[in-house]
């Protein structure tokens, strides 16, 4: 006698981001899960929820910063991910890593075992290895990490209180009208795009502020201009380096959702993108590397300053820019 087949499931975790204060739980689960129905999404909710205290949340709930919970899926293939990534510090509190293009930092709807922090469990078994921050997937570069809850601790709260200096590389399209300015712009998600994760220039928005440096500049081989920018944010809102350039009329090389057209990025998550975006983007990733931190070490608080360059993808197209 046979039974019946087993489905597996997965807990795929999600902690409340500070912009999306006030949200009800279902509007910010389809933030997060854009490919689901609303509908779909409220069922999930009342029957596949689970919180640490074992609370009941409904669709309607208003969220707040910091709530965690987990969504309960059946588990799917992944698409594939990189499954390495170089250790660029490591003396048993900090661990700061390089991660590459591709690799989600955290669980989510669509990634659950190919992130970094899967990774990093199957490498560390005996360390809890916690970023202290965010990298978007497609981002490059240095992230920082706590092995263990009370250094992890102290790392989140130097992010928080901009004890932590962050400088990221991009390669946008255009040419700055000055080597070094500041976009001093409020960042806010407003429903106004139906990309529903695109940030806007708002003046309802977040403060956000983000310093640029103009390292050189190229041209592409079809001639548009190419700059190379060091980008300092001196706010930490979703996507801000990016938005922040598409305001300043440079968006960003390769960004599905900043860049020439937003639909890119309908097509993208479809699998339907066309020879023309391809040729739009240039890229097949956004040219964003976070290349260099400098924070005060969690422990015994002195001084760390590293950098990593920019990694093969990027470097090969900006060699292939004329001077």
């Amino acid at each position: 006698m046979y039974g019946a087949p087993v489905t597996q499931q997965v807990r795929v975790r999600f902690t409340v981001e500070p912009n999306y204060a006030g949200w009800r739980l279902d509007r910010y689960l389809q933030e997060k899960i854009r490919r689901l129905s609303r509908e779909r999404v409220q069922r999930l909710i009342e029957h596949r929820l689970e919180t640490e205290d074992g609370r009941r949340l409904k669709p309607s709930t208003r969220v707040a910063p910091g709530l965690s919970f987990a969504l309960l899926k059946d588990a799917e293939a992944e698409p594939d991910t990189p499954q390495a990534f170089a250790v660029v510090h490591d003396d048993g509190a900090l661990l700061v890593v390089d991660k590459p293009a591709g690799l989600p930092v955290h669980p989510t709807a669509r990634y659950a075992a190919n992130t970094f922090t899967s990774l990093a469990k199957l490498r560390y078994p005996d360390r809890k290895v916690d970023p202290a921050h965010r990298l978007d997937r497609e981002t490059s570069g240095l992230l920082a990490c706590g092995t263990a809850p009370e250094v992890t601790k102290v790392l989140k709260r130097d992010f928080a209180h901009a004890r932590v200096h962050k400088t990221y590389l991009a390669l946008a399209l255009g040419a700055p009208a000055e080597d070094a300015f500041t976009v001093d712009a409020p960042l806010a998600l407003t429903g106004a795009s139906a990309v529903r994760v695109r940030m806007h220039v708002a003046a309802a928005g977040l403060p956000s502020q983000t310093a640029f440096e103009v390292l050189a500049r190229r041209r592409a081989p079809d001639g548009a201009p190419v700059a190379l920018l060091a980008c300092r944010p001196r706010t930490g809102r979703q996507h801000q380096i990016r938005a922040h350039l598409a305001h300043a009329g440079l968006p960003m090389v390769g960004d599905k959702i900043y860049g020439p057209d937003e639909e890119i990025f309908d097509r993208f998550t479809r699998r339907a993108m066309t020879d023309e975006d391809v040729a739009l983007l240039r890229l097949p990733r956004h040219a964003l590397h976070a290349w260099r931190l400098e924070l005060p070490h969690p422990l015994t608080r002195a001084p760390v300053r590293l950098e990593v360059p920019l990694p093969p993808d990027l470097a090969a197209f900006w060699e292939g820019c004329a001077p």
